[in-house]
């Protein structure tokens, strides 16, 4: 972490890191939400499903510009190593949603109606969304940095 504060060129990692992070979190919302309230998918299938698209989106931005300096392994290795990390960020994130989101919308529920931007299950499966977001992110950023794009030195 201390090289991430001190070194520039980490600092640089991070923040496109953090950029590609806002992309993947604008195709993981936008697949969650439309595959959930447009095509009827359940909330925590969608979510999943959404993960995944993130998850191609994410790869393709990180290895062609956070790192485009690791390319000592093969692109199919390399996504299978990122995949990995990304499929335990799954397992961080699924009981997060199935568990808080209920948590979240009854929070919102209780809360007077002039509040209410959106619909209380709207505000607390996004709420709870971005919480898994961000959480997941923090993991996938250092395993990610340490493991799957190693060979930046």
């Amino acid at each position: 972490m201390t090289s991430i504060l001190t070194n520039a060129q980490e600092r640089t990692r991070f923040l496109r890191f953090a950029v590609v992070g806002i992309i993947g979190a604008l195709v993981d919302f936008g697949t969650e939400n439309s595959l959930h309230r447009f095509f009827g998918i359940d909330y925590v299938v969608a979510g999943g499903i959404s993960f995944v698209c993130a998850i191609l989106s994410n790869f393709l931005w990180n290895r062609y510009w956070t790192y485009p300096d690791s390319r000592s392994k093969p692109i199919s290795h390399q996504l299978t190593m990122f995949f990995i990390v990304n499929v335990a960020g799954l397992i961080i994130r699924l009981p997060l949603l199935h568990f808080l989101e209920p948590i979240m919308t009854g929070w919102i529920s209780s809360l007077p109606t002039s509040l209410w931007v959106l619909p209380p299950d709207v505000l607390g499966e996004n709420i709870t969304l971005a919480i898994a977001v961000i959480i997941v992110m923090f993991w996938n950023f250092f395993v990610n940095r340490y493991w799957t794009y190693n060979d930046v030195s």
